[in-house]
């Protein structure tokens, strides 16, 4: 059971960016709608970790191939239903470039968990609670 107290240190913890202090690699964050990204991006950052947003997933492969991020990526975030490409097709594509990197797939749909056999993910539901989010991003990101 988690006291009144404990949520109110974590809170606090998450405000004052204390989190994800000790990571220097960042998230890159994948998702088509604006508002879930930003939503996503501000949890994320006021917990204190270094997050890229992009809304395509083709533009993230291009950056990632061309090493066009300004930091060092640790873990991807992704939607799983994108226009310009799945999640799924994305995460082939960056396993071609990046075998090891730590995947997180968010999805609305139970059923999409399927496309991501054997491609070694985390996959997760929507809704995603900002404290599921960050716990699960404290389990996948590597320490530098």
């Amino acid at each position: 059971m988690v006291t009144s107290g404990a949520l109110r240190c974590r809170y606090e913890m998450i405000l004052s960016g204390q989190r994800g202090s000790m990571n220097r690699l960042a998230i890159l964050l994948i998702d088509d709608n604006a508002v879930q990204a930003t939503i996503r991006q501000t949890i994320l950052k006021r917990a204190g970790y270094n997050v890229i947003a992009v809304l395509s997933p083709v533009r993230a492969l291009e950056q990632l191939r061309q090493e066009g991020f300004p930091e060092r990526i640790g873990l991807v975030i992704t939607d799983h239903l994108m226009p310009e490409m799945s999640g799924s097709r994305f995460t082939r594509e960056l396993r071609g470039l990046e075998p090891t990197m730590p995947v997180m797939v968010i999805s609305g749909l139970e059923e999409a968990e399927d496309e991501y056999e054997d491609l070694n993910v985390t996959f997760r539901m929507k809704p995603l609670m900002p404290d599921t989010l960050l716990a699960q991003v404290d389990a996948l990101l590597p320490t530098v």
